[in-house]
C-alpha cells in the first residue's frame, strides 16, 4: 500500500471513531467545498504512462556510464534504475532493449564481452528493483557504435556505456 492511500484510511478511522464517540449529526461535506483537505499527489507516487518517457527528468536518462574495463554499474546511476524499475513494474507490456558499448582500445572480441556484461550489470540493477527479466533485452555492440570518434580520455569515457532503449511502451 502507497503512503497516500495509508494517510487515507488513518484519516478515515479517525473520522469514524470521532464520528461515533460524538452525538451531534453532522452534514456530510461535499467534496471542492471550502473546509475538504484534499492530499497533494507526490511525485513519481502514480503509476507512470508512456508520456512519462519524454517528460519525466528521471526517465529521460537512458545512459549508464562505465568506468575503464568495468562492468560495475557506478552509484549515481542507482536513482535512475529505479525509476526504469517502476516504469517496467507500472507498464507490464514495456520492453527495454539494453545496448553496451565500449571504446575503441581492446580488441574486438573483448569490447563485445565487455558490453555484454555491462548490459547484463543494468539489467541486474532494474531486475533488482522489481523490473522483469523478461522485459529485458542485453545486446552488445562493444566498439562497433561510438557516439565520439576521437582519441582521448574525454571520448572514450563517453563511449564506454548503455543505452537504455524502450521498444515498446
Amino acid at each position: 500500500m502507497n503512503t497516500t492511500t495509508r494517510v487515507l484510511i488513518a484519516a478515515a478511522l479517525c473520522v469514524a471513531v470521532v464520528g461515533c464517540s460524538k452525538r451531534v449529526k453532522e452534514e456530510p461535506v461535499q467534496p471542492g467545498t471550502p473546509g475538504t483537505v484534499t492530499q497533494p499527489q507526490q511525485p513519481g507516487a502514480g503509476a507512470y504512462g508512456p508520456e512519462d518517457l519524454d517528460s519525466d527528468a528521471c526517465l529521460r536518462q537512458r545512459v549508464v556510464y562505465f568506468d575503464l574495463d568495468q562492468d560495475a554499474l557506478r552509484p549515481e546511476f542507482q536513482s535512475i534504475m529505479g525509476c526504469h524499475a517502476k516504469y517496467l513494474r507500472d507498464r507490464p507490456s514495456s520492453r527495454i532493449t539494453l545496448e553496451g558499448n565500449a571504446d575503441e582500445r581492446g580488441s574486438r572480441e573483448y569490447n563485445l564481452g565487455l558490453g555484454e556484461r555491462r548490459g547484463n550489470a543494468v539489467s541486474s540493477a532494474l531486475q533488482a528493483n522489481g523490473g522483469g527479466a523478461a522485459q529485458l533485452t542485453v545486446v552488445s555492440y562493444g566498439e562497433e557504435r561510438p557516439t565520439c570518434t576521437e582519441s582521448g580520455e574525454d571520448c572514450w569515457a563517453r563511449n564506454r556505456r548503455v543505452e537504455i532503449v524502450y521498444t515498446a511502451r
